[in-house]
């Protein structure tokens, strides 16, 4: 066995498509992976096969045509775009006599380079780790320092053993310390719950545009770069609405085709945050010629996590590079907002998104006439606490008459703790006004 090497970034990349035609996207974008990671492309290959070859995935003959490509170019690493078994990693290291990292592997690696909280960076060492932990055989060669035979056997573990019961225990330190942060998360969800105040969640596949929509919506300065999951740590800011409606918009980490499980379950407390929201702001990157395949990659893993049946707005993003991109609402059968052609770079189309947004939460609000006495001040300071009053008046009587928003399941929760409110509710028409004027 080799020894790896510390660096390596003259690589070659490997992609097959198999039992499918040529995606010249695909190969693309795994380029992009590469790059992102820091890779010095020296050389490619690519080929089609119907099914992985159990031994070498790529076949005895591709492999040959893979080692003799290393050795013109002197390459240090070879990445596949495809998620390899320990053993097949395994026998193409030997074959190659270089480094071999897949899919998974060369994604973590990104991953690691791009967490900068504390969070992110605990998630990404346990993604790290549980992937390592399946490849821990005859990976390094002081794994094969203890030999058996008579003579050479001794007491205590070999070194695999040992390896395997440190990445066992870090693995559970890293669980304990992330489950305290899911904590402290779940108690800030809970301070907004209990405020009334509506989540809205940004997803969508990697460089779509979300840090610059999610900046040119908050101002928040959040890093935003032309480049494969450019941000990784969520963010969260109050976002205004035209209504007067406050949410609490989210920021979270981008999807990409074949995203690894083990990031998927790294990330749960991150992802925790599209979880709960009310509202999900799919963004797509509307220049995208994959844009359709990018969509059903994202809804796959929004079911991976739980979260396909929450309401969402397709927003289509960077319509300032397609040749007639034009900023529009559209509307399903139902009247309801369902797609929205923005531009996060210029700003057009923002304000049609952020009326598309309020028009949803108002379907989740209903809008009330009430009547309160003079000994309901407390009443009162609760809906402006709970909900937006559009008006206030003062009754003859020394109450109040109040038009308010309120969510729904918050005035039911309201009605449920007071009956007696039922009676000085009214709906905002003029007879509704006058019956509530005249109670």
């Amino acid at each position: 066995m080799f020894e790896r090497a510390r660096s390596g970034e003259r690589a070659i990349l490997v992609h097959l498509d198999l039992g499918a035609v040529a995606d010249a996207g695909g190969m693309r974008e795994f380029r992009q992976l590469a790059d992102s990671a820091g890779a010095r492309v020296v050389g490619q290959l690519s080929g089609t096969r119907s099914a992985p070859d159990a031994r070498l995935f790529i076949g005895s003959g591709k492999a040959a045509e893979l080692k003799s490509l290393v050795e013109e170019e002197a390459a240090e690493l070879v990445i596949f775009d495809h998620a390899l078994s320990p053993a097949q990693e395994r026998n193409l290291e030997r074959l190659l006599q270089c480094r071999v990292v897949d899919r998974t592997g060369l994604i973590l690696d990104i991953f690691a380079q791009r967490a900068r909280s504390f969070e992110g960076k605990l998630q990404v060492e346990l993604a790290q780790l549980r992937h390592l932990s399946t490849r821990l055989v005859r990976g390094w060669t002081h794994l094969e320092r203890q030999k058996g035979g008579i003579g050479l056997r001794g007491p205590g573990e070999t070194q695999l053993e040992s390896d395997r019961r440190l990445i066992g225990r870090r693995i559970s330190v890293l669980n304990e310390r992330l489950e305290r942060i899911l904590s402290q998360r779940a108690s800030g969800r809970r301070a907004r719950a209990k405020a009334e105040i509506p989540v809205l969640s940004l997803v969508g596949y990697t460089n779509a545009g979300k840090s610059t929509l999610f900046n040119r919506l908050t101002r928040a300065g959040v890093y935003q770069a032309d480049q494969l999951f450019a941000t990784l740590d969520p963010t969260l800011r109050r976002l205004p609405l035209p209504d007067g409606q406050t949410t609490i918009l989210a920021d979270t980490v981008g999807f990409i085709d074949r995203l690894p499980h083990e990031l998927v379950a790294a990330f749960r407390s991150t992802l925790e945050e599209t979880r709960r929201a009310d509202l999900l702001l799919h963004v797509v990157d509307a220049a995208n010629p994959r844009r359709q395949g990018c969509i059903a990659d994202v809804e796959e893993v929004l079911a991976q996590i739980g979260v396909e049946g929450l309401p969402q707005i397709q927003v289509f993003n960077k319509i300032d590079l397609l040749e007639k991109g034009a900023p529009r609402l559209e509307r399903d059968a139902a009247g309801r907002a369902t797609r929205v052609w923005v531009s996060a770079r210029d700003g057009r189309g923002i304000e049609e998104l952020l009326a598309a947004v309020a028009e949803r939460f108002q379907d989740q609000r209903v809008r009330r006439w009430v009547t309160l006495g003079p000994r309901d001040g407390r009443l009162r300071a609760w809906f402006f606490s709970h909900a937006s009053v559009l008006s206030d008046k003062t009754t003859e009587q020394g109450g109040w008459e109040l038009e308010v928003v309120v969510p729904r399941a918050t005035l039911d929760r309201l009605l449920s703790r007071d009956g007696s409110l039922v009676d000085r509710l009214a709906e905002p028409s003029v007879e509704g006004a006058r019956a509530v004027a005249g109670h």
